[in-house]
């Protein structure tokens, strides 16, 4: 399989511009116009018509469109599970969101050893716009994330939630809570809106952050109220920094395991998202 090809269609199907796409792949436009000549020469019908306005796919390109996205995604697998064979029989490329790999990230690794001491394990913590990008290319196998982008080639399951509480380093009610020194949380969109309809006065707050990492060491630094999880809650009121605002609502965060649908049903994989879903409802 020319995998060149492919990508070199994939990316043009984005860009909608021969010369925008040399430039992203590094390769000249007259590569690029060969490439694309060679694909249609393969299936005897053209993919794009170019005019004033630009590059336009035709049926038979758009047609192709997500047969292309899975050879690449099949061809990306192959590479990484030739290229890392070893004494370990299987591989995976895991990834997760940032504020779960915090809390779980070493309970969750150390049960899918438990479960597959044979399977090489690759993990990183990212943000969901990533991790669907990322599962769409076929560069992770699964990720557990907050936001699903129900994009044609992949599965997405909810299997639980992670909620958020309000601390305070100045009171203990929502009444001392201050706007000025208010901290807003935007941990997902989900997150955001459930904020705004629960506290639509805080929502305008002059300084945000999207990790719960980041949060902590902003209301280390400066002080004042922000949402995070509860046990990041639970550690702050323990160790004197913040106490718990009593008052608040709890803000609920989905958490969705997301993979190909063509493994959606793989034994490894309902392993590793069995073990995700084992912390998660741990009391």
């Amino acid at each position: 399989m020319q995998v060149d090809l492919i990508e070199t269609f994939l990316d043009l199907m984005e860009t909608r511009s021969f010369n925008r796409t040399a430039e992203r792949l590094n390769i000249t436009q007259s590569t690029v116009s060969h490439r694309v000549k060679a694909l249609e020469a393969q299936f005897n019908r053209k993919l794009f018509t170019r005019n004033k306005g630009g590059t336009v796919p035709t049926a038979s390109g758009l047609r192709f469109l997500d047969y292309a996205k899975a050879l690449q995604n099949q061809w990306h697998e192959a590479t990484r599970a030739v290229a890392s064979a070893g004494a370990l029989e299987r591989s995976m490329r895991l990834g997760i969101q940032h504020d779960l790999a915090h809390a779980f990230a070493g309970q969750w690794v150390a049960a899918i050893r438990r479960e597959l001491p044979a399977t090489e394990i690759y993990m990183e913590a990212d943000y969901s716009n990533q991790m669907n990008r990322d599962l769409a290319a076929g560069e992770l196998d699964l990720a557990i994330l907050y936001t699903p982008h129900y994009l044609p080639d992949l599965h997405y399951e909810r299997i639980g939630e992670l909620h958020y509480v309000l601390v305070s380093t100045e009171a203990r009610d929502m009444a001392g809570v201050k706007p000025e020194t208010y901290i807003r949380s935007s941990y997902s969109p989900a997150f955001d809106r459930a904020h705004r309809l629960a506290l639509p006065h805080l929502s305008a707050a002059s300084l945000a952050a999207g990790q719960n990492m980041a949060i902590i060491g902003l209301l280390r630094s400066l002080g004042g109220a922000a949402f995070v999880t509860a046990a990041t809650a639970e550690r702050l009121s323990h160790d004197g920094i913040a106490a718990i605002v009593d008052d608040a609502p709890v803000i609920p965060q989905a958490i969705y395991a997301a993979t190909s649908l063509r493994t959606r049903h793989a034994h490894q994989h309902r392993k590793i998202i069995g073990a995700m879903q084992g912390l998660l409802f741990e009391p």
